[in-house]
């Protein structure tokens, strides 16, 4: 039966559509507004000195607080303060604005017998403060069993850890290229829906005002939730536009206007404030031979090659993904064929916002949560779909992996602040090199 035979179905999808809207905005207006969380919301470089009780008995280490130990905060050679670690070992410096900072622990203020790991590590050099972000840095007591990390060691920390960041940015890529794919949509709106996810997870995990669910038992209703705001959309926006034969460079330019509504919808109900997760904020690493990395990082690699896997299966053995293969293909001999083209597209925007959100879940796991966090992401997300090849998951997922990897090594030679033109590089090169990405071709030839 066609849906066109009922002629009050546009005002009814609309209708459905702001009520969508409205609930979620509802919802985000349980987030605590700047500064009513109770955290910090001025800018400052804070820590807390401990070492290892190694006479301590049990499975668990044990850490003793040190105080009264001097630490003094300074920026191009001026003191701007300075603190005393108080009995549970904890200081903290105020600071005017963002910027780099020098840290400098007074190791004559240390007590007779503690010393530093590496007797060069009382100073840290370049330590950077983002806007409203309050800084933990640390430093190591205890035995000095090596002066330098080595080489090899920080190789292969990096590319741990670029495995980790590339898996990320696979789990949000996927759904950026089958939207791309099935539509030709350039959705520059699509980092706002990694923040989305992150925040939902907040509300119903943190905020106050939620119901402070566990984050594993939070990430279920985040994912469904996401997944029917990435149908609102499709419904509410991109269908009827695409209906009124909407140009794909209009598409786009509205794609742009939406996130800045996004955006600032979140920082407006969200803040501007960096935030965490109560869950799995502070763990120690593990060690791995020459690598270590702390528990939650390992769960998220793994976990993410696992549905990465899953959905690479899926696409491949039933049904529905071969349907979401064959539209992103050649959507003309796909509805020809008896291919529902419009139910696909609904599927893929499901489908894309929920791997899109899981991304942002786990982006704020290891990272940190603030209104931004998506538009950080978004141009290492176009320039892996551009690397593994434009419109096909299977180089979203590739291309996610190198473009990690390839951004975080360079932090071997650049500062990390840097990082992210080293992606808009591959991205500039491989559209001058091979404009299909790696796996293009062979994605579309299939």
């Amino acid at each position: 039966m066609s849906l066109a035979k009922f002629p009050h179905f546009k005002r009814f999808i609309w209708s459905i559509y702001l009520i969508i809207l409205g609930a979620v905005f509802i919802g985000a207006m349980g987030f605590p507004v700047s500064g009513a969380s109770g955290q910090e919301t001025s800018e400052s470089i804070k820590g807390r000195l401990e070492i290892e009780d190694t006479e301590a008995q049990g499975p668990r280490k044990v850490f003793t607080p040190i105080s009264g130990v001097r630490v003094t905060v300074s920026q191009d050679g001026r003191e701007i303060g300075t603190a005393t670690s108080d009995g549970s070992g904890e200081w903290s410096v105020g600071i005017p604005s963002r910027g780099t900072y020098q840290v400098r622990l007074h190791t004559d203020t240390l007590p007779t017998g503690i010393t530093l790991t590496d007797a060069e590590k009382s100073e840290l050099p370049n330590v950077l403060v983002d806007e409203g972000q309050s800084k933990t840095v640390r430093f190591n007591f205890g035995p000095g069993t090596r002066d330098t990390v080595s080489r090899l060691e920080r190789i292969s920390n990096l590319v741990l850890s670029g495995l980790r960041f590339g898996a990320i940015i696979a789990m949000c890529s996927v759904g950026l290229s089958l939207i791309y794919g099935v539509t030709g949509l350039v959705n520059f709106a699509h980092g706002e829906l990694v923040t989305l996810g992150a925040l939902v997870a907040y509300y119903l995990h943190t905020s106050a005002a939620g119901p402070q669910m566990s984050l594993l038992l939070a990430i279920v209703p985040t994912l469904i939730i996401c997944g029917l705001f990435g149908a609102s959309m499709e419904m509410g926006i991109w269908r009827p536009l695409r209906k009124r034969h909407t140009s794909l460079i209009a598409l786009s330019l509205v794609s742009i206007g939406l996130g800045f509504v996004l955006r600032y919808i979140f920082a407006i109900v969200f803040g501007v404030e960096f935030r965490s997760y109560s869950d799995y904020s502070v763990q120690d690493p593990v060690d791995f031979g020459w690598v270590s990395i702390a528990p939650k990082n390992m769960l998220i690699l793994i976990v993410s090659v696992m549905l990465l896997a899953a959905f690479g299966l899926f696409l491949m053995l039933t049904r529905t993904g071969v349907g979401i293969r064959a539209v992103a293909s050649n959507r003309e001999l796909a509805s020809v064929s008896g291919i529902n083209v419009e139910k696909v597209i609904m599927g893929v925007w499901i489908l894309g916002t929920a791997s899109t959100a899981l991304g942002g879940i786990f982006l704020g796991i290891s990272e940190r949560l603030d209104w931004r966090m998506g538009l950080r992401l978004l141009l290492l997300m176009f320039a892996a779909i551009v690397l593994g090849g434009l419109g096909t998951a299977f180089g979203a997922m590739l291309g996610g992996f190198l473009i990690g990897l390839i951004v975080e090594v360079s932090t071997y030679w650049i500062d990390n602040e840097f990082k992210v033109v080293v992606g808009l590089a591959v991205l500039v090169l491989m559209l001058f090199v091979r404009p299909k990405g790696l796996l293009g071709y062979r994605e579309r030839a299939a």
